[in-house]
């Protein structure tokens, strides 16, 4: 039982005794809980988020000499970069046989936004087959561990919302043929949400409003879960990390790796060519000598629109959340639980109870809640290699429940790449005038997990004349 009268001290000292305002109300098990979530704060750093990004909001420094990245071609242009892909292709496959490599997935979203309730990664997300999110990628893994010779372990980093709805759905899906020690769950931290004045709010009268503390909040979970202490034992030396709501993401890339691992790189990325200078993704820089992502929104216009002589767009590269983290790396930066990335302020509309404990469901943005981002610990590694990606061939995510980023748009890329991998093999795709793809194709990742891997598995009954759905897997052709 934790004790009372010490926790009203320590809300006492840092100015959040609020938060036991109808403690006495309680009845004794809910008083226990509200006394462990706030047991969970480190009320020593409270007075510095509350001074620093609640009551004043953070001027954006970008200050400095900013100048575009060197970026890893998606594809050889030349002998050299062919040879060294080549070599670095070769090096990931010894990484992956040697069972030096683990998958990382942060999946701690709900599918609110997208019309779905449950965790984000069971929401059904395929053409053909309809398969959940998770059993997109868990394939994937299970597929390179074959490929391999060695299982890969996977850690799956959920929330404290969706954390046992996740667990059972693994279980109900029997891991989806990964064995069950190999599958490694880690719970999100969690920050306070604040009010204007800096007063940490609450949603119920016996509940503190936490949210998620954002995907950089992954760092510390692994060392916190013991992920880390399981890596060490499994002999992992590279991570590999994504992001659960894109179906396209290719999960375990040897060519990634071996690039990283010859680079002697603590931490890497994948980017794409943006579209426009104003597309909604992070650029990727060198400030100060130093690898950093600027926020789209934290970019300065004239540096977004920057063109080089060619006129081709100066900093084109952006970030799409597809990292290698070495777990040497990860180690030093969570070293004595600390994890020292800076924090992201956005201002949410949060349902409060008010000091008359009457429910608040507000119109507009009342509260600060407070991030932190993995990609802010790129500046931090001694070394990173940038490696472009085809949109193409791996980014279709789903965030949105219509327009751009959404099921429809995710499940028409996931077609389009299937019906370009058999035509790349010589298999004749139908179009409609239009040009657009006339049937639904799916290629399970079991059978190819990239264009080159489908070569010699077609099966030789395919015929996709007819426009009708067409999945396939090992198994053969299911129509």
């Amino acid at each position: 039982m934790l004790d009372v009268k010490t926790t009203r001290e320590t809300l006492e000292r840092h100015s959040q005794s609020h938060v036991l305002q109808f403690f006495d109300e309680l009845a004794p098990a809910r008083q226990q809980t509200l006394l462990e979530q706030i047991a969970t704060i480190d009320f020593d750093k409270v007075d510095g988020w509350v001074e620093h990004y609640v009551r004043t909001k953070p001027t954006v420094q970008s200050a400095g000499d900013i100048q575009p990245p060197q970026i890893v071609p998606a594809r050889p242009a030349d002998d050299q970069t062919a040879a060294a892909h080549a070599a670095a292709l070769a090096e990931g496959e010894e990484l992956l046989a040697a069972g030096k490599v683990a998958a990382f997935t942060v999946a701690g979203g709900q599918g609110t936004r997208l019309g779905y309730e449950g965790p984000k990664g069971c929401l059904e997300a395929t053409p053909v087959a309809k398969k959940p999110l998770f059993r997109v990628l868990a394939e994937q893994i299970l597929a390179a561990g074959r490929r391999a010779g060695k299982p890969l372990p996977w850690y799956v980093m959920t929330s404290p919302a969706n954390d046992v709805a996740t667990r059972a759905f693994f279980r109900q899906k029997k891991f989806f043929g990964l064995a069950p020690e190999d599958v490694f769950f880690l719970v999100q931290g969690t920050m306070p949400a604040f009010d204007f004045d800096g007063k940490i709010l609450l949603t119920e009268k016996g509940q503190l409003a936490l949210s998620p503390d954002g995907h950089g909040g992954c760092l510390p979970a692994l060392r916190r879960s013991g992920a880390l202490d399981d890596m060490a034992r499994r002999g992992i030396e590279l991570i590999s990390y994504f992001q659960v709501d894109n179906p396209l993401v290719r999960c375990i890339d040897p060519l990634f790796l071996g690039l990283h691992a010859a680079r002697h790189a603590e931490m890497s990325a994948k980017a794409l060519p943006k579209r426009d200078p104003m597309e909604r993704l992070g650029n990727f820089c060198v400030v100060d000598g130093k690898v950093t992502v600027i926020e789209y929104s934290d970019m300065p216009e004239d540096l977004a629109r920057a063109c080089t002589e060619d006129g081709r767009l100066k900093f084109s590269a952006g970030s799409i959340a597809i990292h290698i983290l070495s777990r040497s790396f990860v180690e030093r930066l969570t070293a004595g639980d600390a994890c020292e990335l800076p924090l992201h302020r956005a201002e949410k509309k949060v349902p409060y109870v008010d000091q008359a404990g009457v429910t608040v469901t507000p119109d507009k943005p009342n509260a600060v809640k407070l991030e932190q981002f993995v990609f802010d610990a790129l500046p931090l590694a001694g070394e990173t290699v940038i490696l472009e990606t085809l949109r193409s061939e791996e980014f279709s995510p789903i965030k949105n429940a219509t327009g751009e980023d959404s099921l429809a748009t995710s499940l028409h890329d996931q077609v389009r790449r299937a019906a370009e991998w058999l035509e790349e093999a010589g298999v004749a795709v139908p179009r409609d005038a239009d040009g657009q793809i006339a049937a639904a194709i799916e290629i399970s990742p079991l059978l190819a997990d990239c264009a080159d891997a489908l070569v010699g598995k077609i099966p030789p009954d395919l015929d996709l004349s007819a426009g009708q759905a067409v999945y396939l897997s090992p198994a053969g052709v299911e129509s």
